[in-house]
């Protein structure tokens, strides 16, 4: 089954994503399609309340405080406000906008619906992901690949669970790019899990010519895989980027804040970032970030 993924997005969402209207540089993120509302964007756009731990320079989001919504087909989780998730103090960490954790029931999915200026990154962490666009792209995403669509001036797609007998799960990630109306565009690649063994992997930056794929942001994603009390040290890699963290599996410790599965932890005004698994097998997801849209 097929959902019409525009309407699904339209019901709830009342502009908390597509638009955004910068109060700093003045400038506008639109995405004609979709038909939302402006966003203000307050940089890392967090107003303290129950549901986050909010420090000097360090925001927490723990996985029970996330908005939730089971359709049965879909069972999603956000981050940030998202469809009928809609939280004030959860609009985006910077210019990383949406992150939610998806399970999508057997032979489920959305059917073709459009975005537009949005960089769209998919991961994939159990099952097969089927995707279509307007360019004439048909592909299949497993676990182990990364799936970057540079929405620009325009693109339609539908993904939906290659499977008639297993669930899929996935993240996908939504990033207001730095250039508007560009050519769309599409790419994946399949990543060697050796390369994050107890390190940081890039999987994803600005720069064509570097490790992963890259999207119209200065933004750089990183993957690691981590052994029971192995640490890693993280360079944030430019001037007024945070880094959002997302626990994969197991925990850690960074900068002195105790970490569980799918707690997110952003952070801001610094230049490394420490991390420790307190787990085997402990899986993280660094997101490097421009503060500003």
């Amino acid at each position: 089954m097929l959902m019409n993924r525009k309407e699904f997005l339209k019901k709830g969402l009342l502009g908390t994503g597509i638009f955004a209207a910068s109060t700093v540089l003045g400038k506008v993120v639109v995405n004609n399609i979709d038909e939302l509302e402006p966003l203000d964007i307050i940089g890392f756009n967090h107003i303290p309340n129950t549901k986050s731990t909010v420090m000097n320079n360090i925001v927490l989001h723990k996985a029970d405080t996330r908005g939730h919504a089971n359709h049965g087909w879909l069972n999603s989780y956000h981050s940030f406000s998202f469809a009928n998730y809609y939280n004030p103090e959860r609009m985006h960490f910077g210019v990383l906008r949406v992150l939610n954790d998806d399970t999508v029931a057997p032979s489920m999915g959305f059917g073709k619906h459009p975005h537009d200026n949005m960089e769209i990154i998919s991961i994939p962490l159990d099952g097969d992901l089927q995707h279509k666009d307007s360019m004439g792209n048909v592909a299949v995403i497993k676990k182990g690949d990364v799936q970057v669509m540079s929405a620009g001036s325009g693109i339609t797609h539908s993904e939906f669970n290659n499977n008639a007998d297993k669930e899929v799960k996935f993240l996908q990630i939504w990033v207001f790019p730095n250039k508007k109306n560009v050519n769309p565009r599409y790419d994946q690649i399949t990543l060697n899990p050796d390369d994050r063994k107890n390190k940081l992997q890039q999987i994803l930056s600005p720069n064509p010519d570097d490790q992963g794929v890259w999207i119209h942001q200065n933004a750089w994603f990183h993957l690691g895989n981590f052994d029971k009390d192995k640490t890693a040290e993280y360079k944030v890699k430019a001037a007024g980027n945070g880094v959002y963290a997302f626990v994969l599996n197991g925990s850690f410790t960074i900068n002195d804040q105790n970490l569980q599965s799918r707690d997110g932890l952003g952070i801001w005004n610094t230049d490394t970032i420490a991390l420790t698994a307190q787990t085997p097998d402990a899986e993280i997801l660094l997101m490097d970030v421009p503060m500003s849209v």
